[in-house]
C-alpha cells in the first residue's frame, strides 16, 4: 500500500508542477492569459511522458508489490483448492 501512495503522490506533483509550468509560459506567449483547458491536457501529456522517466523506480516497486501479493493471492487460493479436493 505505502508504494501506491508514494507512486501516487508523486504523480500529482508531478502533474501540478507541469501544470504550473504550462500556465506559466501560456501566460507569457498569449500576454497574461491562458486557456485552461489546453493548459490541463498539455500539463496531463507532459506529467504522464515525464513520469515514464522520472518515476521509473517507484512504479517498479509498485509492481512488484502488486505482483507478490498477486502471488500470494493465487498460493492461497491453490492452498484451499487442494485442501478441498482431499476432502
Amino acid at each position: 500500500m505505502k508504494e501506491f501512495v508514494v507512486y501516487t503522490a508523486l504523480r500529482i506533483v508531478l502533474f501540478l508542477a507541469s501544470f504550473g509550468v504550462v500556465v506559466g509560459v501560456m501566460a507569457l506567449v498569449l500576454d497574461g492569459r491562458y486557456h485552461l483547458f489546453w493548459a490541463v491536457v498539455l500539463a496531463f501529456l507532459i506529467s504522464g511522458v515525464g513520469s515514464y522517466f522520472i518515476l521509473d523506480r517507484q512504479r517498479e516497486a509498485f509492481a512488484r508489490r502488486v505482483e507478490e501479493r498477486a502471488a500470494r493471492a493465487a498460493a492461497a487460493f491453490e492452498e484451499r483448492k487442494a485442501r478441498e479436493d482431499s476432502e
